[in-house]
């Protein structure tokens, strides 16, 4: 019966309406369970959804959100500050989050913690992904749960990959830091545990998950964590200084991307999985490369001594090398799009704009690994080399 009940979509329509967040209609209370036999149900995963209602109304606090198939839904935000709180949440479990947090960590913290949290975000997040479509469990239903986010919609929900990232990333930078920085264990574990739990709850907030994909995740994650704790410096060792790692590195995720589980429908699951393993493959490469010709790896030799000795000049040398950073990877993902994508249509045949031919397993793989691969190549061996030709070092 618990199983059950954490699975069900109830848990999650009643945290949203305690955080303030309501179906338009039903802010004046009432038990969320009378939602679900609304005939406009909505479970993900390629579910038709419709709707009674047909327009937008943005006034008297009425907000929608547009779901699949057209689906529209209302809904009222009574709590302004949860709303905006899940949300900033939920967001550090998207790319804009890893895209900015890996590499700043990489350019300026410390490059042996950088390298554990990419491997174990690119291990994590595959068997989540792939979890999903094997699982194929339908997430919460629309009604009685509001859903404020729709392009994930289109997958399945078991596990919460949000929390699986949150709980490797936050816990795996705790262990490979404490020791070289020298902070409280305590605080340490106080951050992750936030952090982690923001996530997770988010996730209820937005309506994407039940709470047992949400814990689900996150222990999954853990049991990754313990497995893989004893295993970090030889796995680290031999990425650094294997001959064959390049080409590992290379292969293995272009063979699991190729070898995805195949669904009925489309789903971003195969594309998000092959970005992930294809920006872990090229920084993975880049690592290599650095320790090979250029020198070791092992830390950050400007911020080993902790986080104390942190000045206002240091920061804006890492505030720079961020910058500098940052522009490099968005200018190479730009450009490799194009290129690929110009390259891929020009080999089989459809007009850049076509959607459809970009989901294609020929397209979708080459293109988002190769492009991705580029830009954790140009992350960890690009920019450190711009770094030290404007002085940054």
């Amino acid at each position: 019966r618990l199983l059950r009940s954490l699975r069900s979509s109830q848990p999650v329509a009643r945290f949203q309406r305690r955080c303030g967040l309501f179906p338009a209609g039903e802010e004046g209370g009432g038990d969320p369970a009378d939602g679900a036999k609304d005939n406009g149900s909505c479970n993900g995963a390629g579910a038709l959804c419709r709707s009674a209602a047909a327009s937008r109304a943005s006034h008297n606090g009425v907000r929608s959100g547009r779901g699949p198939q057209g689906y529209m839904q209302k809904y009222v935000v009574k709590n302004y500050f949860y709303y905006y709180l899940f949300k900033f949440s939920a967001a550090l479990g998207e790319e804009i989050f890893y895209i900015t947090f890996l590499p700043f960590t990489y350019w300026n913290i410390d490059h042996s913690a950088s390298r554990r949290m990419i491997i174990i975000w690119s291990i994590v997040m595959y068997i989540g992904q792939v979890s999903k479509d094997i699982l194929k469990w339908p997430r919460p239903l629309s009604p009685p749960v509001v859903k404020l986010e729709m392009r994930t919609n289109a997958e399945y929900g078991m596990p919460s990959t949000h929390a699986m990232a949150a709980t490797a990333i936050s816990f795996s930078f705790l262990i490979a830091t404490v020791n070289q920085y020298k902070y409280p264990l305590e605080l340490g574990l106080v951050a992750a545990f936030v952090f982690s739990t923001l996530v997770c709850l988010s996730r209820l907030y937005t309506g994407m998950h039940t709470v047992l994909d949400v814990i689900g995740g996150a222990l999954i994650s853990a049991v990754l964590l313990v497995l893989l704790y004893p295993a970090w410096d030889t796995i680290d060792h031999l990425l650094l200084t294997s001959p064959f790692c390049p080409l590992f590195s290379i292969v293995v995720p272009l063979v699991l991307c190729y070898n995805y589980p195949k669904l009925d429908y489309y789903s971003p699951t195969r594309g998000d999985t092959t970005t992930i393993l294809g920006a872990g493959a090229g920084a993975t490469v880049g690592f290599w490369l650095n320790n090979r010709y250029a020198a070791p790896a092992s830390s950050s030799k400007h911020f080993q001594l902790g986080f104390p000795l942190l000045t206002s000049k240091i920061v804006a040398v890492m505030l720079a090398r961020f910058l500098v950073g940052i522009f490099v990877i968005l200018l190479t993902r730009q450009l490799m799009k194009s290129v690929v994508l110009g390259l891929l249509g020009y080999r089989y045949k459809f007009p850049l704009g076509d959607l459809e031919a970009r989901r294609r397993l020929e397209v979708e793989v080459p293109y988002k690994f190769i492009t991705y691969s580029s830009v954790g190549l140009s992350a960890t061996v690009l920019v450190p080399v711009l770094h030290e030709l404007l002085g940054l070092m």
